[in-house]
């Protein structure tokens, strides 16, 4: 259900701004004020209070990321006004930043209004207090944690045998718990600390820094 769903727009593009005033208002929900930038967009906020927001990221004066920084002005004053954050590219350091917020918040990709009841779908649904994302910010995520994660290298058992490390397990304890022979575990070990290319110091002091490596990956 749409109806009673107040919405606030920002956008400079006013053509734009007016198609999505367009699809909102078909769909039931009220659009009390538009806005071709971020002090403006806060103004109505402050005037109306409305349920969401949906906000262009770069707006006047200097496009960069007064959309943002809006929304967090917005979550922060008016914690029930749900923010849906548009932009024309993904961010993915802009994204994580807004979305790390408690429910209420949303970011999607401009060409996602195109899919109207994909679009008015998330609007309702950052109104009722979720969270919405992108698909494709979805995917440059996880992309970036595979390119990150400093684990990757190892296979599912070096996994396994590090993780055991963490507990502090020596090699003979690795191997009584995961029934292999204790040669075996320190073959393991060894491709661990080759793969993590972690610096030739001593084996006691190579498999903490391991460890660290496993925990802050977590």
């Amino acid at each position: 259900m749409t109806d009673g769903i107040t919405a606030v727009l920002a956008d400079d593009d006013v053509l734009l701004r007016e198609g999505l005033a367009g699809l909102l208002t078909r769909a039931g929900i009220t659009v009390v004020g538009q806005a071709g930038d971020a002090a403006a967009a806060l103004a109505l906020t402050e005037r109306h209070t409305p349920d969401v927001v949906v906000l262009d990221v770069r707006m006047p004066p200097e496009h960069r990321t007064e959309g943002l920084d809006a929304a967090a002005v917005i979550r922060r004053r008016h914690p029930s006004t749900g923010v849906l954050v548009l932009s024309a590219y993904v961010d993915v350091d802009h994204a994580v930043h807004l979305l790390t917020a408690d429910g209420g918040v949303g970011y999607l990709l401009k060409d996602r209004v195109t899919d109207v009841d994909s679009f008015v779908e998330a609007v309702q649904r950052v109104a009722a207090g979720g969270s919405v994302v992108d698909p494709y910010l979805v995917r440059e995520l996880v992309d970036a944690r595979r390119r990150h994660d400093p684990l990757a290298p190892l296979s599912d058992r070096e996994r396994e045998v590090l993780a055991l490390m963490a507990e502090g397990r020596s090699n003979a304890g690795i191997a009584r718990r995961l029934w292999l022979a204790e040669g075996t575990v320190e073959k393991h070990v060894r491709s661990i600390l080759a793969k993590l290319e972690l610096p030739e110091t001593g084996d006691d002091h190579r498999r903490v820094l391991a460890v660290v490596t496993y925990l802050s990956s977590r």
